[in-house]
């Protein structure tokens, strides 16, 4: 199971970073090239503890739709979503926060099984592995700037 493990360091309190990175509409914005918008469960502001999203978006020219669930959360430390339908075996995201430096380390680990078999292992040796991590890179940057702006949550 490929591993996709980000560190983003913030200059903001983790409060904020850890509410930022739980926002369906900033993740809208981080996400804005493919047209990721949420589209049941929880479509706006930030999400809960046993709520779900279902997010619709175009990858690879394909209109896909994932469904996840936050299933651990322990404010403003840690959350985690998981997958609970989608085009992937399985995806389980933990975002850990930790105080650092006067500001806020923001730690990604991403865990995902492709389908397919072996042409699914191929597909992450190829191209999907750098792919989820350049639009994870991107989500964090767009979260960096907007908490280091102390702009409010959308």
């Amino acid at each position: 199971m490929p591993i996709v493990k980000l560190e983003t360091d913030i200059k903001a309190p983790k409060a904020i970073v850890f509410d930022f990175a739980r926002s369906i509409d900033l993740h809208q914005i981080s996400t804005a090239h493919t047209n990721e918008r949420a589209i049941a469960g929880r479509t706006s502001g930030l999400i809960e503890l046993g709520e779900t999203v279902t997010w619709e978006a175009k990858h690879f020219g394909v209109v896909q739709q994932l469904s996840s669930k936050i299933t651990a959360m322990d404010v403003p430390d840690y959350f985690v979503d998981e997958m609970i339908s989608g085009a992937f075996k399985s995806i389980r995201h933990e975002h850990i926060f930790e105080e650092k430096n006067g500001g806020t380390l923001m730690t990604d680990i991403f865990n995902y099984a492709s389908p397919l078999g072996v042409l699914g292992k191929l597909a992450d040796v190829l191209f999907l592995k750098r792919y989820l991590t350049r639009l994870l890179i991107q989500r964090n940057q767009v979260i960096k700037e907007h908490a280091e702006k102390s702009e409010t949550i959308l």
